[in-house]
């Protein structure tokens, strides 16, 4: 039998996972499921690759923290392998800093120094590392392999990587690190398999999602990318602010007498799509309210991913493809055309009815803007990474 790779992405209120088979060259799904917390009976599904239900268990108690369901994953893990091998265990880790810029093995020290990271970001590296933790209790014997979210990004130089404070302050690792690297990554696979004559062009990626962030890519390298020290920068996401000026901080603490806590959660959890609309996160929902406010929350969001494309358009002395993933990339073609829409002036134009249909190219024909949708798969990024460092020793 051959050996096996769970895979486990930890999101805010549910964790997805994917079983893959590494003896291949490319890893193959043989199932994938979700972890689903935020239910009132928290529960785990668990399907093929073609959705066809495998599994599902609720419990009443079933958080990481008592690692109950976790426990019912492992066993129906082990029933369905029927003989075969768990090598190992990959997560999606928010988080590398300067250290990590590649998979590593989670022993000895390394958990420390990840947590230790927790100030980079605060809400996501504690969940990232909460699998980590369930599972040494456990399977500890079980290999675990941590891959960041940020190493993609690992190559960023000044003047991208750098921010306008004293030079001591970037010699602590104070710099932009970027996120949401193994979906570009994964994308920017796809793109050379699949348009291959994008290899040497101009391409910004727009992951737009919950969490949103471009990326420019050179030679399939990322170069720039809109998120910083944390995934707070940038982009106007689904309750996060994106960039902001720093004053507003400031004002904040010594104005309304916020403490950094209270201002951290406004900044993460009470601002953007949230805190504009007064509605909802939910990009779906926005969309279909006739709440003025939500009308507005959707214009900033289109608004502000336009601007962040120039600026990527910027670092690459200009641009030749458009990219969109992630959930709100992917299923919402009112927020594509509202986006291509305000980058006309680049040479955007997209074919209103493929991208109502969604199509994988939705440029306009004879536009000099080649657009493109890919659905984005971390997953298998987190996999490709687990295979070569057990397969190949990298």
């Amino acid at each position: 039998m051959s050996d096996s790779v769970l895979v486990l992405n930890a999101g805010s209120s549910s964790i997805k996972f994917g079983l893959f088979d590494i003896a291949p060259s490319e890893p193959e799904l043989q199932c994938k499921g979700l972890l689903d917390e935020q239910e009132k009976v928290p529960r785990i599904v668990v399907s093929d690759a073609s959705g066809r239900q495998l599994f599902e268990k609720r419990r009443a108690s079933g958080t990481l923290e008592d690692n109950g369901l976790f426990g019912d994953i492992f066993a129906w893990i082990e029933d369905y392998l029927d003989g075969g091998r768990l090598a190992a265990v990959g997560h999606r880790i928010v988080h590398g800093g300067r250290e990590f810029y590649g998979p590593v093995v989670i022993a000895g020290q390394t958990l420390a120094a990840l947590e230790a990271l927790t100030p980079l970001a605060p809400l996501h590296q504690p969940r990232c590392l909460a699998p980590v933790r369930a599972v040494q209790s456990l399977q500890p014997e079980l290999t675990q392999i941590a891959c960041f979210d940020t190493a993609f990004h690992h190559g960023l130089a000044p003047p991208v990587s750098r921010f306008a404070i004293p030079r001591q302050f970037e010699q602590r690792g104070i710099r932009r690190y970027g996120f949401h690297g193994l979906s570009f990554e994964y994308v920017a696979s796809r793109l050379a398999a699949i348009a291959p004559h994008w290899a040497d062009k101009r391409v910004v990626v727009a992951h737009l999602g919950n969490g949103a962030s471009l990326c420019a890519l050179r030679k399939g390298d990322s170069v720039d990318t809109t998120m910083g020290l944390t995934p707070l920068d940038g982009l106007v996401m689904g309750t996060r602010c994106g960039t902001i000026d720093p004053g507003v901080l400031l004002y904040l603490m010594q104005e309304e007498k916020m403490s950094v806590d209270d201002v951290q959660h406004l900044l993460y959890e009470r601002s953007g799509l949230l805190g504009v609309s007064g509605v909802s996160a939910d990009m779906r929902a926005l969309l279909a309210s006739h709440d003025p406010a939500a009308r507005e929350a959707v214009d900033l969001f289109t608004f502000r991913v336009a601007a962040e494309v120039a600026v990527m358009a910027n670092t690459l002395a200009g641009l030749d493809g458009l990219v969109f993933t992630g959930g709100i990339g992917e299923h919402a073609p009112e927020i594509r055309q509202r986006i291509c829409d305000r980058l006309s002036w680049l040479g955007v134009s997209i074919d209103a009815a493929a991208n109502a249909q969604g199509a994988q190219r939705i440029a306009a024909k004879g536009n000099p803007v080649d657009v493109l949708v890919i659905p984005t798969n971390e997953e298998v990024s987190i996999a490709r990474h687990c295979r070569s460092l057990l397969v190949t020793g990298r």
